[in-house]
């Protein structure tokens, strides 16, 4: 019986690629949105929704002859939150994915690096 690898971590690539095949790398860009209730003994009443985000990269990754795409969660946030608590998310995230990059560029994994920004209305543009 053959068994199969499942590739779901940015350090299952970078292993591959550090072995000297090659690997091909797309990263896109999500904001998630989604509401988050309140359970019992939390703030707010039981039931209560709050509309929040999650910043996340999509990796795309072709190697070994077949293509894996898994998500990573960078940070969240809360809809309607002051611009100063938006970018605050932001940078969060983009320091994250700086770090991530890193470490995929030094196992010589090649792909367009991609970053959140803050529209001038506030909104996030990924």
């Amino acid at each position: 019986m053959t068994k199969q690898r499942v590739f779901n971590r940015l350090d299952d690539f970078i292993t591959i690629a550090r072995k000297g095949k090659e690997v091909e790398l797309t990263v896109v860009l999500d904001k998630r949105l989604f509401k988050r209730k309140f359970g019992p003994s939390t703030m707010g009443d039981s039931g209560d929704e709050i509309d929040t985000y999650i910043l996340a990269a999509n990796y795309f990754f072709v190697g070994e002859g077949k293509t894996h795409e898994f998500t990573k969660f960078y940070a969240f946030g809360f809809e309607g939150d002051s611009p100063s608590a938006v970018q605050s998310e932001i940078d969060v995230a983009n320091e994250r994915l700086k770090m991530d990059y890193t470490r995929l560029r030094d196992a010589n994994i090649v792909f367009l690096e991609k970053f959140f920004r803050i529209s001038s209305d506030g909104n996030i543009i990924n």
